[in-house]
């Protein structure tokens, strides 16, 4: 993401996805590895493991049945994720600040998996359901709506941008 915005932020100005001011890089990149690592680590590595990958995976090399312990944990995590989020978007326009950055596209690919599992609690803060819903209907975003994991269906609102 630093590659691509030093090489051609300067193409477009006003619509760089990383901030010129020190201190907001520093709160974008920090978002980006919360959204990588933590939340991958807590809420989605967990429900795509057991939920998608499980179900691919040979029974003598870990898959089979869902973990009901994994997913409880994970559905636990991601409602404190949520709430965080929360914070975050009651006090900024975008997640890192006043402009939409890499910190947002991080959160959406972690929150549309999530979303597509029907894993997403919308109902623990409204506000993260606003900011998800501009973000999907960013033209760009609208494809991925589109996408399908093998042997498991989206939820039924998943490509609805008004859900």
């Amino acid at each position: 993401m630093e590659y691509i915005d030093e090489r051609y932020g300067d193409v477009r100005p006003g619509h760089r996805l990383m901030p010129t001011d020190p201190f907001q890089r520093a709160e974008i990149r920090r978002l980006v590895d919360w959204f990588l690592i933590k939340f991958e680590d807590e809420v989605a590595g967990p429900l795509v493991m057991e939920r998608i990958l499980k179900v691919e995976i040979p029974s003598k090399k870990g898959g089979g049945a869902p973990d009901s312990a994994a997913l409880r944990i994970a559905r636990q995590n991601v409602v404190g994720h949520f709430h965080y989020l929360g914070s975050l978007t009651m006090a900024r326009k975008w997640l890192g600040g006043d402009t939409f950055s890499f910190a947002d596209l991080a959160a959406a690919a972690a929150l549309s998996v999530v979303d597509y599992l029907c894993e997403a609690p919308w109902g623990a803060d409204p506000q993260v359901k606003a900011w998800y819903q501009k973000l999907k209907s960013r033209p760009a975003f609208r494809p991925l709506l589109s996408d399908k994991a093998r042997l498991v269906a989206p939820a039924p609102h998943y490509a609805d941008l008004d859900f």
